[in-house]
């Protein structure tokens, strides 16, 4: 069960996770968005056979962006890796810390153009070994670019 440390406000909260503590799960309707300052959090996501690690966060790292930002249900699942203390950032809180610090919204554009640069590279890499049909690596880059 999630220990609170401590509520600066109604809108910032620090939470205590233990190993393999769901922190969230796919498709909950929570907009949270959280930033690890102690631990490891690992972002799963379910397949038709089994889940795949998408990623694994570090202190410092945030995640919960995408429900944040793009509200709808939770993409994929975060799950503590080893005990992890993370700063919850409610909706409203999210935009009060952007006007108080713009660099934290700076930070965070810098963060997600990465992960963007990753994916393509994954993207890239799986089409260059040939593991995908031509016909979903096309539906995939329309996906990607909007169209």
């Amino acid at each position: 069960m999630p220990q609170v440390l401590k509520s600066k406000n109604l809108q910032e909260t620090t939470i205590l996770y233990q190993d393999s503590e769901y922190i969230f799960e796919e498709g909950d309707s929570s907009r949270d968005l959280f930033v690890i300052q102690e631990g490891r959090v690992e972002i799963w996501k379910k397949t038709e056979t089994s889940e795949i690690k998408l990623a694994t966060f570090n202190r410092g790292d945030f995640f919960g962006d995408m429900a944040l930002l793009q509200g709808g249900v939770r993409f994929a699942s975060a799950k503590a890796s080893g005990v992890t203390k993370l700063l919850v950032i409610q909706p409203g809180g999210f935009l009060l810390k952007i006007r108080r610090d713009p660099t934290f919204a700076f930070e965070m554009l810098q963060a997600l153009s990465y992960r963007i640069k990753i994916s393509n590279e994954r993207l890239v890499d799986v089409i260059q070994k040939g593991n995908v049909p031509k016909e979903t690596v096309d539906d995939i880059l329309k996906l990607i670019g909007g169209q």
